[in-house]
């Protein structure tokens, strides 16, 4: 290394703070959204454990070796590559991979804009009775459908977001996620127990987790592949950046395991709420599944919202919706 470390930055005040954190950028839109989509085109089952085969035989890898490197250099996604080989062009590819963060980030921030539209009227009651998928649609038409309220929303977003990252490391990001990563594993505990209890559920819990290799074609092991990196948020300089707050002291191998392991788990948990909630719904793939998985993300999230509010709180286990 030719270039001294940074100095002034802060750390991660604990391993797992740390984890939590690391977890937090990892767990989004490609475990609880696309990860159902993809299994669902790619044939249930046998998707699923082509892509649990990616995860841990390459994703953790790749993983581990973005965090060693920031942490290495303590420096960010350009810095760390300007630092390794300066001189060379190699700190392009840390630009790319915050070109690719911005890029994510630019339709990220409109879909949760969404998530705190949705969680507006279901404080104000709008979910407050059991409603068919024909009614959640137009609901959700109607929503998508105003510019002002969604570029609002993601202003709303934007603003909170900054206001996190504005507080610092261990201030900001590892504060909030120690306090909201806990609460979404509950929340989706919550659900897929739930989901799981509807009826006609065991038909999609079949489709997820009995597998079936005959449906396997050559596309589906990049699809397996493409998807793991996507929900490990890998090679875009997420995993360099945090890795170069983290101390000497934290062991990044079993950090990077238990990244991995909680990363997956939401995402089994996000297929554990959707099949069973889509197969309950009448909406269960049939020999055409890639045109019923082209049109999967809209009943993606209107599944999470009728399996969490087609029972009240007080009776989750005891009552199924119509």
């Amino acid at each position: 290394m030719t270039n001294p470390p940074a100095t002034g930055r802060g750390v991660w005040s604990s391993k797992t703070g740390f984890i939590l954190a690391a977890s937090g950028s990892a767990i989004g839109l490609g475990n609880i959204w696309r990860f159902p989509y993809m299994v669902g085109e790619g044939g249930g089952a046998a998707f699923v454990v082509i892509y649990l085969g990616f995860v841990f035989l390459l994703g953790a890898a790749v993983m581990l070796a973005e965090l060693a490197l920031g942490r290495r250099t303590d420096r960010n996604a350009v810095g760390a590559f300007e630092a390794t080989a300066p001189g060379t062009l190699w700190k392009l590819v840390g630009m790319l991979g915050v070109i690719t963060g911005v890029a994510i980030l630019s339709f990220y921030a409109v879909i949760a804009g969404w998530t705190v539209g949705y969680l507006f009227k279901t404080v104000t009651g709008s979910f407050s009775q059991t409603i068919t998928a024909q009614e959640s649609q137009a609901i959700f038409e109607s929503f998508a459908a105003s510019p002002i309220a969604n570029v609002g929303l993601l202003f709303v977003f934007l603003a909170v977001t900054s206001l996190v990252v504005w507080r610092g490391v261990s201030g900001g990001i590892e504060l909030v996620s120690k306090t909201l990563m806990p609460v979404l594993l509950v929340l989706l505990i919550l659900l897929a127990i739930r989901s799981v209890t509807l009826s006609g559920a065991g038909a999609g819990l079949e489709f997820y987790l009995a597998p079936d290799f005959s449906r396997i074609s050559a596309a589906t092991f990049p699809a397996a592949l493409g998807q793991a990196f996507f929900s490990l948020s890998l090679g875009m300089g997420a995993m360099i950046t945090y890795g170069s707050y983290v101390s000497k002291k934290i062991n990044l191998v079993t950090s990077t395991g238990i990244i991995c392991l909680f990363d997956t788990l939401i995402a089994l948990l996000a297929g554990l709420i959707i099949f069973p909630a889509l197969f309950h719904a009448g909406l269960s793939p049939s020999s055409r599944a890639r045109a019923w998985c082209s049109r999967f993300s809209r009943p993606c999230s209107q599944s999470c919202r009728r399996a969490s509010c087609s029972v009240p709180p007080s009776s989750y286990f005891s009552r199924s919706p119509p």
